[in-house]
Parts: C-alpha cells; sequence; structure tokens
C-alpha cells in the first residue's frame, strides 16, 4: 500500500514538471496590440496599446506584474543599468523602473509629440529618445539637463546606439542619420521611403523599410547592401543573441529570419496575417517572442519556424459569414485588434466601427477619444475612409492616436472601404 502511494506521489510529481514546462506558450493579458518586447535574461516586458506595462515569468508563462503608469499607448522599451528598464509612449513621458519597482523611480518629460523610440548609450550613462516631433533627445541618467536634436519634418521611428557611442536614427521621411557621440553634424543618407526599425549588429546598422527591405549600412563608408524579404511593410527587427540571425516581423505576418553574414532568407515563419508590432529573441536564442494585432505574445521555434502554441482564428472572424471570402479582408486584418465590426464585440485599443457609415468622429459611445478628434467636421461616409487611408492618420486627423497606415494601392483601398461598408452595417 506505502509503495502504490510512493508511486502515485512520485507519478504525479513528473507529471507537474512536465506541465511546467509545456506551459510556458503564448503570453495571455494585454487588452491591445503589443507594441514592444524587451527580454532580460529569464523575464521580458511588454508594452502594449492598452497603456499597460507587463513583467512575465518565460520558464512558467506567466505575469508576474501589470504596471500602469502611462496614459496611452507604449511604444518602446530599453534596458537600463541593474535590470531596470524605461518605457515611452503616446503620453510623451519616459518612465525609467528599477528592477522590481511597481511606479517608475524617475519620469523624463520634454517631446511635443508621442515618443517612439529608446536607446541606452554603451557606457549605460545616457538615455536617447525620439518621436513624432521629429526630435532627438539625450538624457544623462544621473542628472542634468537633456540635449535636443532638431530638424526632422516628419516623425524618428528608430533609435540604436553603436559600441563607439555614435547613434543611429531613422525617420518616417526616409532619412537615415549617423550622430556623434560628442555633438556636431551627423552624417545622412536619404533612402526615400519610411524607415521603421534599427538595430546594430557587430557594428553593422540594419534598417527595415515600409518596403519590406532590409538595408544594411557600413558606418565606416555609409555603403548599403538591399536584402529583399517580404511584399509588406517591416516595423521591427531583431538580432539572435550570437549575431548571426536577423529577424523581422511587419504587417500580413512577415515574420522571417534571414542569414547577417550570407544576406539570405533562410526561414519564413508561418505566422498569423494580421500586424507584427514586435519581437525579441530569448537570451538563449532558442525562440522568438512576437507581439501582434491579436494582443498576444507568441513564442516561436528558431529552429523549426513553427509557433509553440497552436495558432486559431479570431472568434470574430467567424461571424464575418459570406463576407470571409471579401476581397477587402486581407487589408482589414491590419485594423482587426484595434477595432471591432459587430454590436456585440465592443470597443478595443479603438472605437467599434459597428454603424460607422453616417456618424460623425469621435462620438462611438463608450470611447475614450483623443481630445484634438473631438472637435474635428468629419463624417464617415466611404469617400472619407478611403481619405483617411489614401493620405494617412496623422495628415488626416492629427493628433490621432491611430497608428500611421496608409493603404497606397486604390484596388486594395476601395476592397477595405467596401469591406468595413457591408460588415458593419
Amino acid at each position: 500500500m506505502r509503495k502504490r502511494h510512493f508511486s502515485a506521489v512520485m507519478l504525479a510529481t513528473v507529471l507537474l514538471a512536465m506541465a511546467g514546462r509545456s506551459v510556458a506558450g503564448d503570453l495571455r493579458g494585454h487588452g491591445g496590440p503589443v507594441r514592444a518586447i524587451l527580454v532580460q535574461g529569464t523575464q521580458a516586458v511588454t508594452g502594449s496599446f492598452d497603456t499597460t506595462l507587463i513583467r512575465w515569468d518565460l520558464a512558467r508563462g506567466v505575469a508576474q506584474s501589470v504596471l500602469r503608469f502611462h496614459e496611452g499607448a507604449v511604444n518602446a522599451l530599453t534596458p537600463l543599468p541593474g535590470g531596470g528598464f524605461a518605457s515611452a509612449g503616446e503620453d510623451r513621458r519616459i518612465a525609467l523602473w528599477n528592477a522590481a519597482s511597481t511606479a517608475p523611480i524617475r519620469v523624463l518629460e520634454g517631446h511635443d509629440g508621442a515618443i517612439l523610440a529608446l536607446a541606452l548609450s554603451p557606457d549605460g550613462k545616457l538615455l536617447a529618445s525620439a518621436g513624432r516631433d521629429g526630435t532627438i533627445r539625450f538624457w544623462p541618467l544621473a542628472d542634468g539637463e537633456a540635449r535636443v536634436i532638431d530638424g526632422r519634418h516628419g516623425p524618428v521611428n528608430a533609435l540604436a546606439f553603436l559600441p563607439d557611442g555614435r547613434l543611429a536614427s531613422a525617420a518616417y521621411d526616409g532619412t537615415f542619420r549617423l550622430h556623434p557621440s560628442g555633438g556636431g553634424e551627423a552624417a545622412s543618407l536619404a533612402l526615400g521611403l519610411p524607415l521603421n526599425a534599427l538595430l546594430i549588429a557587430d557594428g553593422e546598422i540594419v534598417i527595415g523599410g515600409a518596403d519590406g527591405v532590409l538595408r544594411i549600412i557600413d558606418p565606416a563608408t555609409m555603403g548599403v547592401t538591399v536584402i529583399e524579404v517580404a511584399q509588406a511593410p517591416l516595423v521591427a527587427l531583431a538580432i539572435s543573441p550570437d549575431g548571426q540571425m536577423i529577424a523581422t516581423a511587419g504587417f500580413r505576418g512577415a515574420l522571417l529570419l534571414v542569414d547577417r553574414r550570407t544576406r539570405k532568407v533562410i526561414r519564413r515563419l508561418e505566422g498569423p496575417a494580421f500586424p507584427l508590432w514586435s519581437l525579441a529573441f530569448s537570451s538563449d536564442g532558442a525562440e522568438i517572442l512576437t507581439g501582434g494585432a491579436d494582443r498576444l505574445v507568441r513564442r516561436w521555434r528558431v529552429a523549426t519556424g513553427e509557433p509553440v502554441s497552436p495558432i486559431a482564428a479570431e472568434p470574430e472572424e467567424a461571424r464575418w459569414g459570406a463576407l470571409a471570402n471579401h476581397p477587402g479582408v486581407e487589408v482589414y486584418r491590419a485594423c482587426i485588434a484595434c477595432h471591432t465590426l459587430g454590436p456585440e464585440d465592443g470597443n478595443r485599443a479603438g472605437p467599434s466601427l459597428h454603424r460607422i457609415m453616417g456618424r460623425k468622429i469621435a462620438t462611438a459611445p463608450g470611447y475614450a477619444y483623443s481630445p484634438a478628434l473631438k472637435g474635428m467636421d468629419i463624417v464617415w461616409t466611404r469617400e472619407t475612409i478611403a481619405r483617411l487611408f489614401e493620405i494617412g492618420p496623422m495628415a488626416y486627423t492629427p493628433g490621432t492616436k491611430m497608428p500611421e497606415q496608409l493603404v497606397g494601392d486604390p484596388k486594395a483601398r476601395e476592397d477595405l472601404v467596401d469591406f468595413i461598408d457591408k460588415a458593419t452595417r
């Protein structure tokens, strides 16, 4: 009897241990698209359009704490010395957190627009930030006044420090700049299209653009190598711990691995068709974490390209019926995490689109709109929605929290508007 009891206890212990390893799948907890991911050893921090930050235990796949401070989407994260991190976003503020704090230990303010990028200097003494106001700011972490660089004519989307202390920046206006560590005139390249993401890999500068192309820049010569990887905008990049692989993420599930040495795509991860906003390698390089429009942090096996957890369709999509095959569906997938279509789905990071046609802007019930939208005289029709995606939210509805998205192809734009019109009645 004792022997059987002992065996049962041992079996239960083994099963619990196995379960503990298997539950470390997708990370669920955010209420909006996951805009930023920072991996720190066996932990991660994520920031979302829902304004929250979540600390995660990656080994167990569980949330450790939810941090509430920002008053808008969290767009950027970067590590700080001692295991802390900095966060920034639409509310124009930078919050500094230590490894265990539940409130910021310091808040930095000064930007006149949403903050889109953060970077820590190699010596850990300086924090750089940039955003929609077109400026880059250098903040001494010990104390002191920020140094401001002006001169861009639009948002600065990405920042990264080189090992020698120079700062690389990439902007919506298509310019790449390399700023000297001590100040002075920056070296510049005009690349001709929105630049969304960049990273440093063994001294090389890797940039992801709106045309689905990777550009690798030699900082010594400013020479550019082009790698075509996707037919969709790239919005996030990550480098493997050994510096050998570049991961890319973007719209319509553009999730790929590129060998940095050979400049070749080595694996396409068969992911969902909705936008991916952020990604990071695990500390051991065995997994990639992606943050997307489905509000999850998904985990992928680098060796096989397979998701750790099965990918299920959005419940909302199951209710589209005959419209599921509409040509506008593929374009609409870029909107699915922020907006719903049916009367039963409610608001998400953005307002519900149910009965949007004929509705005045900023009047959907129960949604907290940006103050700038409330005074606008726009009524949503097929024509005004088409115009929104033709010139972009920042131009058509200045002050919006909506991420910048353009649908340049007139046929795709027409399909999107027709789908929204029919699906929201």
